[in-house]
């Protein structure tokens, strides 16, 4: 898919699903997508452009976490996504991360 076609609505209906990312000489990480909202209107710079969004995912129980980054995502639906994640914090155990489409 490209990237900076993406919109919410293309990752709405992969809500709770694994997004791999394999990362050299590690085990693949599974992070499981929990949200995918768009971003009140005032954000939006110009109509021509698609509505900013953000997605969140949950890490897998673990005390080790993803660094701020940009990370490859695989899903079988949406393919292959290089995308920059955030942590935001962890919630029973699990990291939370975000990304922002503008």
């Amino acid at each position: 898919m490209n990237l900076p076609q993406l919109t919410c609505a293309d990752f709405a209906p992969h809500l709770h699903e694994a997004f791999r990312i394999r990362l050299e000489g590690r085990e693949p990480i599974d992070l499981e997508l929990i949200k995918a909202a768009e971003l009140p209107a005032a954000s939006r710079v110009q109509a021509a452009h698609r509505a900013p969004f953000s997605i969140e995912f949950l890490g897998p129980i673990s005390d080790q976490y993803l660094q701020q980054h940009i990370y490859r995502l695989e899903n079988p639906a949406l393919g292959t996504l290089d995308i920059f994640l955030v942590p935001l914090g962890p919630v029973d155990g699990r990291m939370r991360y975000e990304a922002i489409f503008t």
